[in-house]
């Protein structure tokens, strides 16, 4: 029994005391709006047919629609061609602060509202990336996913570099600007009807979060105690582990889904489903190669049973760490295999980002460090540049037994 409690207590410990998976984390937030970006540049000429009003999709169609679904989206608030374009370049420019991990807790909502703005908004656009996309961002929301690899990061390291040699550190002004425009815009919104009663996630979310920011500056510049601030740093905790853990879930539960009813299917059971796709007009921007790979049935026939049993056998081999390390490369280049020969390079990019979540720690600190010196290498040396923080924390992972 005292095993079973000293046990327990120290997972208790381990999920309250510390944000889990910070490079885990940084790389799938790096991921994930890195690749709503370029989405959005590429498409950029094709804006107004895809998501605005001189789309297929109508702004009257999309509103009967989202009426029935309850599916928030802030592009039906007006059918005007300025606020479609005020909304798309907000898009953009959260999805670059995130990836850059600027002022990452606002950066990763107003990312959220710009992912299912769009998406929402027409919905029969996209190729399957896109789901997975529209659930990360709400995910995002809850991670702490500016720990490293961000700007944040970098501001904290120096700030506390600053505090230890005896200097001062001027106030920050820049995120209580930030909190009051947020608040502002969603007063305006909810006071002008913007928000349905029926659409209550996501506004209650905003608000939610909106509050916890402004809870959170006050208990940090104000109080006198170390206690409130403890209590909020577990309560962060507690929602970016729990976060994390959905987003391996998710991952786990699109392979297995995926996996499991292609067994089903008799095309995957005679080994010539990958056959077919390669010969579709759609799915064949480089016909030679599509030809090369469809003219070999041994090939094909390695394709289709490869790929369901690598998607079956994924979440049944996470806590075998080398198995699962293998069958991470396996389907990192599958998916980058795909982005090529099918031409769905952002359905890849999402797929492949959800799969980062599962890196082994030591793999991504090598990573990042690699990347530091190429950057130091690059500027010449010139400058001295403050070295990223290194979180002492293992990730989630490590603690089910994900990682190497």
């Amino acid at each position: 029994m005292n095993r079973l409690s000293l046990t327990l207590s120290r997972g208790v410990a381990q999920v309250t005391g510390a944000a889990l998976g910070p490079y885990q984390s940084a790389v799938i937030r790096i991921g994930f709006a890195g690749t709503w970006l370029l989405f959005l540049l590429r498409e950029f000429p094709h804006r107004q047919e895809l998501y605005g009003p001189s789309g297929p999709w109508g702004w009257n169609l999309a509103k009967q629609l989202t009426d029935d679904n309850q599916a928030f989206t802030a592009l039906l608030w007006s059918d005007g061609r300025l606020w479609f374009e005020i909304c798309y370049a907000l898009a953009v420019l959260a999805s670059a602060a995130l990836v850059l991990g600027w002022r990452t807790r606002t950066s990763s909502l107003l990312f959220m509202v710009g992912v299912l703005s769009l998406q929402n908004r027409s919905v029969f656009v996209g190729d399957g990336g896109d789901n997975v996309l529209h659930l990360m961002s709400i995910y995002l929301v809850f991670t702490r996913c500016g720990q490293v690899w961000s700007l944040d990061a970098r501001r904290a390291v120096r700030a506390a570099a600053a505090r230890a040699r005896g200097e001062r550190v001027p106030a920050d002004l820049v995120g209580p600007v930030l909190w009051a425009v947020l608040g502002l815009a969603l007063g305006t919104a909810a006071l002008t009807g913007r928000f349905h009663a029926t659409e209550w996630l996501i506004p209650a979310l905003l608000w939610t979060a909106w509050a916890g920011l402004g809870l959170w500056w006050v208990v940090e510049r104000r109080a006198a105690r170390r206690e409130p601030r403890i209590l909020l740093d577990v309560v962060a905790n507690v929602l970016h582990n729990g976060a994390l853990v959905v987003i391996m879930a998710e991952a786990c539960l699109i392979y297995a889904t995926a996996g499991w009813y292609k067994v089903q299917g008799s095309r995957w059971q005679d080994g010539t489903a990958v056959y077919y796709p390669l010969h579709l007009d759609y799915f064949s921007p480089w016909p030679g190669l599509a030809d090369l790979m469809s003219s070999s049935g041994t090939i094909m026939m390695i394709a289709a049973y490869g790929t369901v049993m690598v998607q079956v056998a994924f979440p049944f081999t996470l806590f075998n760490r080398r198995v699962k390390n293998v069958l991470l490369v396996v389907m990192m280049a599958e998916h980058a295999v795909i982005a090529v020969v099918l031409g769905l390079p952002f359905f890849s990019l999402a797929m492949i980002a959800a799969d980062a979540v599962f890196l082994p720690t030591s793999f991504l600190r090598r990573l990042g460090d690699l990347a530091a010196r190429a950057r130091g290498r690059l500027a010449g040396g010139a400058g001295h540049e403050v070295p990223a923080p290194r979180p002492t924390e293992e990730s989630t992972a490590d603690h089910v037994g994900f990682t190497a």
